[in-house]
C-alpha cells in the first residue's frame, strides 16, 4: 500500500455527515529491522531493558508531547486508553519500556528536538512509537524509518500501536476517519482521558482548517475541515464537569471555522455549551483565523458578554501588510483583521485579544514591516507572539528567496522592542477582581489565576484555593501578570460539581473499568511472585544438586 495515500489530501472536500464511525483499516505490521530490534550490548554498546512484565498492558510508557493544545488533548487521550488498558504512564523516561513521542510540525526547533528525543529512545534501548503531525505530515522521512506511527486521526488505536511496538513489530497507522467516504472530525470526543491538569478539559471542536497558508506545513498533517457534532461536543462537556472539572479549553487549528462542513456555525455550539456550564465554571474559545469569525462577530461579542465565558480571544494577524498577506494566502486584509479587533473591543469592553506575527516572511519588505510595527503599536496588544520565520519543507514559501537571517533578526528585535514599551497592566492596580484558580505558578510559590478576560493573576499559595473561585486586590503588575492578595471579606468557593479527580485517574472510566485495569496491575504483581518464587526454588534445587555432587567427589 502506497503510505503518501494514507495522508490527507489538500483538495477540498463536500460536507461532512455528523455520524461518525470508527475507521476500519487494519493495522499493517512489518517485522522491523535487526539492527533495531536486537540491540545487542556487544554490538552496539546499548543495554537492552527487559520489561518487568510479559502479560500485555502492563509495561511502563513514557508519552511526551510537543505544540499545541490540540496535540495535548490528543496525548491525554492516547495517556488515558494506555493508562486504562493497564500500562503505567510514567514520568521517568529511562524506567519506561516504551516511549510515545507526539510531534509538533509548526517551528524546525520543535521537529529537532522530535528527531533528537527519537535518537536519544533509540540509543537507550527503548521501543519508540511516534505520533503527531511530523510524521502524518512526512511519514517517509528517513528518521522515521522502522518506527511505529500513530496518525492523527487514529489515535483511539494507541493500544494497538504500542503492544506490536513491545513485540518489536512496525505498525504505521495513518488513514483518516470517514463516513461514507467524506472526513469526519477524528476519534471519538467520548475516549478515556488522563488529564494533565484534572481541572481543565481540552476538547478539539474540529481537526484541520480551510485555508492553504503558503508557509504552513501543519495543513500536509491535519488536512482538510473535519468538524466534531455539536451532540458529542457537549456531552464532553458534561461528563468533564461531572468529574471536577472547572475550565474547559475548546481547540482546534481554526475554531472560526467550526461546522463549516457540517452545517452548523461555531455560536450554535458556544450557546449550547454555555447552557451546560455550571455556575463559577469558565469556557475558553481557542484560536480563529480572521476570514471566518467575521461572519459570527455580534454572535461572538454576546457570547463573551457571559460570565462564565472568558472575554479572551486569540486572532493571529501575521503581516500588517495585505501585499505580504497575499503572498501568504491568508484570505483576509488588515482592514478586516483590524474590524474584528474593533468590533470585539467595543461590544466586549476590557476583552484580550491575542495575535501573532511572522517576521521576515520572504516578500516582506521595510515598507511592509513598517505597516506591521504600525498595526502592533496601534493595538498594544496584551499577548503578542513574535515568530521568525521559518521555511518548513513542502510549502510554497520554502522555495521563496530568503530575507538574510541578519534582517529577520533584526525586525523581530524591532517589533520586540515595541511590544516591551508598554504595560498593559498598569491602570489595574488597585482594582479587586474574582478570579478562577486552576494550577500551580512555575516560582511553585503562587497559584496561577484568571479573571474574566483570562488576564493571569498570581496569588498567595495558601492551602486549599486550587480549584476555587476567590477575590483578589491587584497590589503588583508586571508584562505578564499580575499579583493579587486575597480578600478578608469574601470566602473562596468551588465552582465543580464534583471533586476533582486524582492527579492521573483516568477520565470517562466506568467502576467496572476501573476494577478490570486494577486486576491487570493485580495479575502482573502475582506475576511478579511466581517468577521471584520460581527463581529461589531453582537456585534451591541448584544448591542442592551442588552438594550432591560434591559429596560424590569427595567419597572418589
Amino acid at each position: 500500500m502506497e503510505l503518501m495515500g494514507d495522508i490527507e489530501d489538500l483538495i477540498q472536500e463536500e460536507n461532512v455527515p455528523s455520524t461518525r464511525l470508527r475507521n476500519s483499516i487494519m493495522p499493517r505490521v512489518r517485522k522491523r529491522k535487526a539492527a533495531l530490534t536486537k540491540e545487542r550490548p556487544e554490538e552496539n554498546g546499548v543495554h537492552k531493558v527487559e520489561c518487568d512484565s510479559i502479560i500485555p498492558g502492563t509495561q511502563k510508557v513514557y508519552l511526551k508531547t510537543w505544540g499545541c493544545a490540540h496535540n495535548s488533548s490528543d496525548s491525554e487521550y492516547m495517556a488515558g486508553q494506555l493508562a486504562a488498558y493497564g500500562y503505567n504512564i510514567v514520568d521517568d523516561k529511562l524506567a519506561a519500556d516504551v516511549w510515545v513521542l507526539n510531534s509538533c510540525t509548526v517551528k524546525n526547533p520543535a521537529e529537532d528536538h522530535f528527531r533528537n528525543e527519537i535518537k536519544a529512545g533509540r540509543e537507550s534501548g527503548k521501543k519508540v512509537v511516534v505520533a503527531g503531525c511530523v510524521p502524518q505530515g512526512a511519514p517517509r522521512s528517513e528518521f522515521l524509518a522502522g518506527l511505529s506511527v500513530i496518525g492523527v486521526q487514529q489515535i483511539d488505536r494507541v493500544v494497538e500501536v504500542v503492544e506490536e511496538a513491545l513485540k518489536g513489530n512496525s505498525v504505521r497507522l495513518l488513514g483518516k476517519k470517514k463516513v461514507e467516504g467524506k472526513k469526519a472530525g477524528g476519534a471519538s470526543l467520548l475516549l478515556p482521558k488522563v488529564r494533565r491538569n484534572p481541572l481543565i478539559e481540552i476538547i478539539s471542536i474540529n481537526t484541520g482548517c480551510l485555508n492553504q497558508c503558503s508557509y504552513c506545513k501543519t495543513k500536509h498533517a491535519r488536512g482538510e475541515l473535519g468538524s466534531y457534532p455539536i451532540e458529542e461536543i457537549v456531552t464532553r462537556a458534561q461528563q468533564s464537569f461531572s468529574e471536577g472539572v472547572c475550565e474547559i479549553w475548546l481547540t482546534s487549528e481554526d475554531t472560526g471555522a467550526y461546522g463549516r462542513d457540517i452545517g452548523v456555525t461555531l455560536p450554535e455550539l458556544l450557546w449550547q455549551l454555555v447552557e451546560v456550564i455550571p455556575e463559577g465554571c469558565r469556557l475558553r474559545l481557542g484560536m480563529t483565523n480572521p476570514p471566518y469569525i467575521l461572519d459570527h462577530l455580534e454572535e461572538i461579542a454576546k457570547i463573551m458578554q457571559d460570565h462564565r465565558v472568558y472575554a479572551f480571544l486569540h486572532v493571529p494577524v501575521q503581516s500588517g501588510s495585505d501585499g505580504v498577506l497575499g503572498e501568504m494566502k491568508r484570505e483576509y486584509t488588515v482592514a478586516e483583521f483590524c474590524r474584528v479587533v474593533d468590533t470585539l473591543r467595543d461590544r466586549v469592553p476590557g476583552i484580550t485579544i491575542a495575535t501573532d506575527i511572522i517576521c521576515g516572511f520572504p516578500t516582506e519588505t521595510e515598507e511592509d514591516f513598517q505597516e506591521t510595527l504600525n498595526l502592533c503599536a496601534k493595538y498594544k496588544f496584551p499577548s503578542l507572539f513574535i515568530n521568525q520565520f521559518y521555511p518548513r519543507p513542502g510549502t510554497p514559501a520554502a522555495k521563496m528567496q530568503r530575507i538574510p537571517t541578519k534582517e529577520v533578526k533584526n525586525r523581530s528585535r524591532r517589533l520586540t522592542d515595541i511590544f516591551q514599551s508598554y504595560c498593559p497592566y498598569d491602570h489595574k492596580l488597585g482594582e479587586r477582581q474574582e478570579v478562577l484558580v486552576t494550577e500551580e505558578a512555575h516560582d511553585r510559590s503562587h497559584w496561577v489565576a484568571h479573571n474574566k478576560f483570562y488576564e493571569q493573576v498570581l496569588v498567595p499559595k495558601e492551602e486549599n484555593l486550587l480549584g476555587k473561585i476567590v477575590e483578589v486586590e491587584i497590589i503588583e503588575t508586571g508584562k505578564h501578570y499580575m499579583k493579587g492578595k486575597l480578600s478578608q471579606t469574601h470566602t473562596p468557593s468551588s465552582p465543580s460539581l464534583s471533586t476533582p479527580l486524582p492527579q492521573g485517574e483516568v477520565s470517562g472510566l466506568p467502576p467496572a473499568a476501573l476494577t478490570k485495569t486494577q486486576t491487570k496491575k493485580d495479575f502482573a504483581k502475582q506475576e511478579r511472585y511466581i517468577i521471584l518464587s520460581f527463581v529461589l526454588l531453582i537456585s534451591a534445587l541448584l544448591a542442592k544438586l551442588a552438594w550432591v555432587c560434591l559429596n560424590m567427589l569427595n567419597q572418589i
